[in-house]
């Protein structure tokens, strides 16, 4: 487990020192569950984020329309050859 110093607002503090009495556990544990609620619900938009790493760039040119032994008299109008 890691340390994090996270400031919040007196009213949160309140809240989760009034909720972290009722409930019978530390304020820490309960960050930790919201936290794991709000990832699980994001889980879709980091699966997405993870797979939508750019790779390297290809391009589809399509098939070959002529030959390259062909390529001179195409492109130089001599197309009977």
């Amino acid at each position: 487990m890691q340390k994090l110093q996270i400031l919040f607002p007196d009213p949160q503090m309140e809240a989760l020192r009034r909720l972290a009495r009722i409930e019978d556990r530390p304020v820490s544990e309960i960050i930790r569950r919201a936290v794991d609620r709000d990832l699980e619900q994001r889980s879709a938009l980091l699966r997405r984020t993870r797979s939508a790493t750019p790779g390297f760039p290809t391009f589809d040119g399509g098939r070959v329309l002529v030959t390259a032994s062909r390529m001179r008299s195409v492109l130089y109008g001599d197309a009977s050859k």
